[in-house]
């Protein structure tokens, strides 16, 4: 049925040229039946009705035929592949040229026409190179800039349709796949369109706008540097400061600040540097108050991290900004409550950043004269003084278990778990004395096999050993284990352990404490 009632228009579209009311009507009945069908599109192609209708568009003088000619066929392209590569040649794109810029020309056929472009560029890399190589993307630029005045603005009228095509357009001849000639002509309208966003926020206006950019900038460093150097970044962070504000009233303000978000993302990410600018408009801040937001979908939330990963990944003062503004335990909720794989990959991400951040801090606090110039010597100089870290503390712990057996023998208190037990202690201190301090896990794991000493001691120094070495840690979270009421409970449950070797105890476990404050205090 759906082959016969083609066959049947097409000999209607031939035979009522001097009747275009007829030919209109038969035109909207062939995109009705074509539309996302791909199969009726491919044997319209087949019986010749592509390229009859393609004909039409150009000879007829009518101009609503021309109009429902364009729009059929950008619906058959739209619907096949087939038929969009039959029609994508240099020729229809001049054609095309000709409808835009002929002053006869109504809008609506211009933007049937630009319609037609669209589906020709869309995820078509031979179509977006026609577009650049005919003149007709420079064409599309144009009508980007004077469609729509910015005093002057009707988002209802048939001009504001007209614009908002080319925007879409635009998008295409630069994105899926991405197309760095295209991108490099279409950043000459840039500052046009910060224009836009400085003088208006009207959805209509922001949406298309911050798409086009986006694809535009995306992915290339030249065109986002060009961006940035005429103020396009500051504009996007003050629209998002604006639209922030506007939220606490507005649900769409809310929707349309996850957009800008994007779209400034898009400006930093193969950049991160350039995310400094944006700390005088504390950007930051803002994206953690729009996350907070209960409205926002899984994938808005993506985006918002992502943006704050870029932020925070090189820039000291956004870090600090994260963490003045409770950034920290919202990473740290996502990750715990969201399922989400993507989402809670974004989460680590900057929590990774966060890492990077105090561990530059530690090392610059113990050791002002450090110099840290790159990731990578920053993370070797980590590992470094961590391990230092480790290897003291298993020493000052064999120290201390010496000190215990040497005053529990001196005082000769009946102890049979004591006896021999400190010459084997001192003996396995100093075979593990020679151990290289690189090996660090060698030596913690050997020590807890051949030390015996009394179950509290034993269970503490564990305790704190253990933890020293399975956590990456600062000190003062390793000392934290180590807790006087916890002591003072254990004293009561072992009353047959030596007054001598209990005070001994209970003053290793303050002095840990008065560092714990201490290391708190510098940090």
């Amino acid at each position: 049925d759906m082959k016969t009632d083609l066959n049947l228009l097409l000999e209607c579209l031939k035979y009522q040229m001097d009747c275009p009311v007829s030919q209109k009507e038969a035109l909207i009945t062939i995109y009705s039946i074509c539309q996302e069908n791909s199969e009726a599109s491919e044997y319209f192609r087949e019986i010749g009705g592509l390229m009859f209708i393609n004909d039409l568009a150009k000879s007829s003088v009518h101009c609503v035929v021309k109009e429902a000619a364009l729009f059929t066929l950008g619906i058959i392209i739209e619907s096949n592949v087939y038929c969009q590569q039959a029609l994508c040649t240099s020729a229809l794109f001049e054609d095309l040229i000709l409808f835009l810029i002929n002053k006869d020309s109504g809008v609506n056929l211009k933007r049937m026409s630009v319609y037609v472009i669209l589906v020709l560029v869309s995820n078509n890399s031979n179509g977006q190179a026609y577009v650049r190589d005919t003149g007709c993307i420079g064409l599309l630029l144009k009508l980007f800039r004077t469609t729509l005045s910015t005093s002057e603005m009707n988002l209802s009228n048939e001009c504001y349709q007209l614009w908002s095509s080319v925007c879409s357009t635009l998008c295409a001849c630069v994105n899926n796949p991405q197309n760095e000639d295209n991108q490099n002509i279409c950043c000459s309208v840039l500052p046009y369109a910060k224009e836009w966003l400085e003088s208006c926020t009207e959805p209509g206006i922001v949406r298309p706008i911050c798409s086009f950019v986006g694809l535009t900038v995306a992915n290339n460093s030249y065109v986002q540097k060009y961006f940035v150097s005429v103020g396009g970044l500051d504009t996007l962070a003050k629209v998002l400061v604006k639209l922030m504000r506007d939220s606490r009233v507005s649900h769409s303000s809310t929707k349309l600040a996850v957009v800008v978000t994007k779209t400034l993302d898009a400006c930093i990410a193969n950049d991160s540097a350039m995310s400094v600018m944006l700390t005088k408009y504390r950007t930051v801040s803002e994206l953690l108050k729009l996350l907070s937001n209960d409205t926002l979908d899984t994938g808005e939330k993506i985006s918002i991290i992502l943006a704050i990963g870029h932020c925070t990944e090189v820039c000291e003062e956004n870090q600090s900004e994260l963490l003045q503004s409770n950034g920290l335990p919202l990473m740290i909720q996502v990750l715990t409550e969201s399922q989400d794989e993507e989402l809670n990959k974004a989460a680590t991400y900057v929590l990774q950043n966060c890492q990077k951040m105090t561990e530059q801090l530690s090392l610059k606090i113990n050791d002002p004269s450090l110099s840290v110039n790159n990731a990578e010597e920053l993370d070797v100089q980590v590992r470094k003084r961590n391990l230092q870290e480790y290897w003291k503390k298993a020493k000052e712990i064999f120290h201390r278990i010496s000190l215990i057996e040497k005053e529990h023998d001196e005082e000769g208190v009946q102890g049979g778990v004591f006896v021999g037990r400190s010459s084997e202690a001192n003996t396995g201190a100093s075979k593990h004395c020679e151990v290289n301090p690189a090996d660090g896990k060698t030596y913690i794991e050997t020590t807890q096999k051949e030390v015996h000493c009394p179950q509290l001691t034993s269970k503490l120094d564990n305790q704190v050993l253990a933890q020293s070495v399975n956590s990456s840690a600062p000190k003062n979270r390793i000392l934290k284990t180590v807790d006087p009421v916890h002591v003072s409970t254990r004293h009561g449950e072992r009353s047959n352990i030596p007054c001598s070797v209990n005070e001994l105890q209970r003053d290793r476990v303050l002095q840990s404490h008065t560092i714990n404050e201490k290391t708190a205090c510098v940090k």
